[in-house]
């Protein structure tokens, strides 16, 4: 059974950082490309950052590029996003996706982001 397990959201105050783990199992992690998506409720999904499985090839929506570093521990099945200089516009719920933008088959259930001051 795949499980994606995400953890590490909370409130932070903007310009802050926070680091997201999603613990993976029940398939070949490293085999995989990964990604992070969010979604402020009542708006669509945005694609945040994926990464291939050998990890070497990361991609970024505009808005986070040189803020969010995504990331993976193969031996320890985790995906991991760095988030420093958070905005406002940042929060939302962050899931965990199995696969990337164009082919994608499982989701965590959710970390809550908040940026507030």
């Amino acid at each position: 059974e795949v499980q994606l397990v995400e953890s590490g959201g909370g409130l932070v105050q903007p310009g802050g950082s926070l680091r997201l783990s999603c613990a993976a199992s029940g398939f070949t992690f490293n085999v995989y490309d990964m990604s992070w998506v969010r979604q402020v409720p009542g708006e669509g999904l945005e694609w945040v950052s994926s990464i291939n499985g050998g990890g070497d090839s990361t991609t970024y929506v505009d808005s986070v590029k040189g803020r969010f570093t995504i990331s993976r521990d193969n031996a320890k099945n985790t995906l991991y996003l760095q988030m420093n200089s958070l905005k406002v516009e940042d929060t939302a719920v962050y899931y965990c996706v199995k696969g990337n933008i164009l082919s994608n088959d499982y989701w965590g259930q959710g970390t809550q982001v908040t940026v507030s001051s």
